[in-house]
């Protein structure tokens, strides 16, 4: 059975996020075995410098690439990543477990995003849109694009 593992930097703490996230988490259960991990995101002054955040970046894109495992798909959730249809989305999937793939890795970034370390490690960087949502929502987003992808694998009526 696929794998599939959400890294999150930062905790999400709005009921109704956590809500909708263990209700898709619940979901997944019958299509994969589901990991989400939940990583510190660095602290920062209320104005930081450009400096502050590059080394606040680097340090959690040091967790999160000690989070990898060895032979994972890693995806990079960032705005200038690839725009992919639902349908595109679950193709890709599917492609990467033919292909003998048994760990997917989704990553989700801070409030200031993710360290081209982190990007440049990707096998897709992938873009919800070219607007800008809170990470909390971005995780809901994924969750739900993750089912909708064994949905359409599955040819099931979910995705219309």
């Amino acid at each position: 059975m696929l794998t599939i593992q959400v890294l999150c930097v930062g905790k999400l703490k709005e009921k109704h996020f956590s809500a909708a996230c263990a209700e898709y988490e619940k979901r997944l259960g019958a299509f994969c075995r589901l990991q989400v991990t939940e990583l510190p995101e660095e602290r920062l002054p209320d104005a930081p410098s450009p400096a502050q955040v590059d080394a606040a970046l680097e340090k959690e894109a040091s967790r999160i690439l000690d989070k990898i495992p060895r032979g994972a798909k890693l995806v990079a959730l960032c705005v200038e990543g690839k725009a992919l249809s639902s349908e595109a989305l679950a193709q890709q999937v599917a492609d990467w477990t033919v292909a003998g793939c048994s760990q997917l890795v989704f990553v989700i970034g801070g409030s200031f995003g993710l360290h081209p370390r982190v990007k440049a490690a990707a096998a897709l960087r992938l873009s919800m849109s070219p607007m800008t949502f809170p990470h909390h929502l971005a995780r809901v987003m994924v969750l739900e694009q993750i089912y909708r992808a064994f949905q359409i694998l599955k040819g099931t009526r979910y995705h219309k």
